[in-house]
C-alpha cells in the first residue's frame, strides 16, 4: 500500500495518539518547536535540556496542576522545578539534572505513534544521547507550513492532559465507598484469549471501537468498563479490539454510545443458543430490561470512580468516526 501520509500527519499521530502517562512527550515537543523555529538543525544537550526546563517552570508557574496520572508520585520534572523553587537547586544545577534525568524515557519514544515504534521512526530527528539531537526536514516543513496550527494543538493537549490527570488526583468519600463494594467481589484476573473465538463471533474480525479490521496478531480482549472498576472478568463486559485502540484506551470511561453498543451485542448473544447466554443473563437479570439497567449501573458507577476521565477526554469521542484514526489504522494494518 502506497504511503499516504503528510508530514504533519506524523506529527498528528504522535501528539494525539501517544499513550501519555504524563506530560513529557507534549513538553517534548513543544521543546523541539521552540529551538528549531530559527532554522537550527542540530540542538546541543545543554541547551535542550535548559529549553525542556524552561517550558516546565512557565507551566508549573502558571498553575500546580499534575504532570502524571500516577498521584502518588511527581514527575522528575516536577521535583527538579521544586527543587528550584525550594532554594535545594541553583538553575545551572536544574539544568543538568534535567540532561541526566529527565530524557531517557522520552526522547527515545517520542517517535512512537500508539504502540507502533516504527511507524514514525526517525521521522523529525535522530540522536546522540547526552550529546546532540539532530534535527529531520520532516520537522522543517511542518513548520513552514503549520506551525500556528501545532503550537494551538500542543498547548491544548498540555492542558487535556493535566485536566485528566488532575481527576485522579483528588480524594472522593462516594467514589470510594463504590469502588470497596466492587473489590469486595473481585475476581482474580484470569487469560482473556480464550475468549477470543467466542467474542468474533459476535463481533466479527473488526475492532468495537474503531470498527476497522484486526489481524490476528494485533487483536486484544478489552473490559469496556475498566477492570479497575468492575473487578471481573465477565464476558458481558469483554469486546475484541485492535492493541493500539485498547492501549490507548487504557482506564478511560468511554461514551455513552460504546455502552449502547455492547448492549446491543449482548442482546444479540441472548438471541442465540450459545450456552454463555446463561452467564450474562445470571449476571445482568432475565429481561432485557433488566439486564440495561444492570449495565447501565455499572456504567454510572464508574462514571463516579472514574470521575469522567473519558477517553480522548470527550464523552461523545467516537474512532469509529475519526477521519483521521482510520487512515492511521489503515496503515498500521498494512504495514
Amino acid at each position: 500500500m502506497q504511503n499516504q501520509f503528510a508530514d504533519i500527519d506524523y506529527w498528528k499521530g504522535i501528539v494525539l495518539y501517544g499513550l501519555n502517562q504524563a506530560t513529557y512527550k507534549i513538553a517534548l515537543g513543544k521543546t523541539l518547536i521552540d529551538l528549531t523555529n530559527n532554522g537550527k538543525s542540530t540542538l546541543d544537550w545543554h541547551e535542550l535540556s535548559k529549553a525542556f526546563l524552561d517550558n516546565y517552570i512557565a507551566r508549573l508557574n502558571q498553575s500546580d496542576m499534575p504532570q502524571q496520572s500516577n498521584p502518588s508520585r511527581q514527575t522528575t520534572m516536577e521535583r527538579i522545578v521544586s527543587g528550584i523553587k525550594s532554594g535545594q537547586l541553583s538553575y545551572q544545577q536544574a539544568v543538568s539534572e534535567v540532561g541526566v534525568n529527565a530524557f531517557n524515557d522520552v526522547i527515545p519514544r517520542f517517535q512512537t505513534i500508539g504502540t507502533d515504534k516504527q511507524l514514525a521512526a526517525g521521522k523529525f530527528y535522530h540522536y546522540d544521547f547526552g550529546k546532540q539531537i539532530h534535527i529531520h526536514d520532516a520537522l522543517f516543513n511542518i513548520l513552514e507550513t503549520s506551525k500556528h496550527e501545532i503550537i494551538q494543538e500542543l498547548e491544548a493537549r498540555w492542558s487535556l492532559l493535566e485536566g485528566a490527570f488532575s481527576l485522579t488526583h483528588g480524594e472522593c468519600t462516594l467514589a470510594n465507598s463504590i469502588r470497596e463494594i466492587y473489590l469486595e467481589k473481585a475476581t482474580v484476573r484470569s487469560n482473556l484469549t480464550g475468549n477470543i473465538p467466542f467474542l468474533q463471533g459476535y463481533q466479527g474480525n473488526v475492532c468495537f471501537y474503531c470498527g476497522e479490521g484486526i489481524e490476528k496478531a494485533s487483536i486484544h480482549v478489552d473490559h469496556l468498563i475498566p477492570r479497575q472498576v468492575i473487578q471481573h472478568d465477565e464476558i458481558w463486559n469483554l469486546v475484541i479490539s485492535h492493541d493500539v485502540c485498547n492501549l490507548h484506551k487504557s482506564d478511560a470511561l468511554v461514551g455513552k454510545h460504546y455502552f449502547e453498543k455492547l448492549v446491543a451485542r449482548n442482546e444479540n448473544i441472548m438471541g442465540s443458543n450459545h450456552p454463555w447466554k446463561q452467564k450474562i443473563a445470571s449476571a445482568l437479570g432475565s429481561t432485557s430490561a433488566a439486564r440495561y439497567n444492570s449495565m447501565y449501573r455499572h456504567y454510572e458507577h464508574a462514571k463516579i470512580i472514574l470521575r469522567s476521565r473519558y477517553w480522548e477526554h470527550a464523552p461523545n469521542y467516537n474512532r469509529e468516526t475519526d477521519p483521521f484514526f482510520k487512515k492511521l489504522i489503515t496503515k498500521l494494518n498494512n504495514s
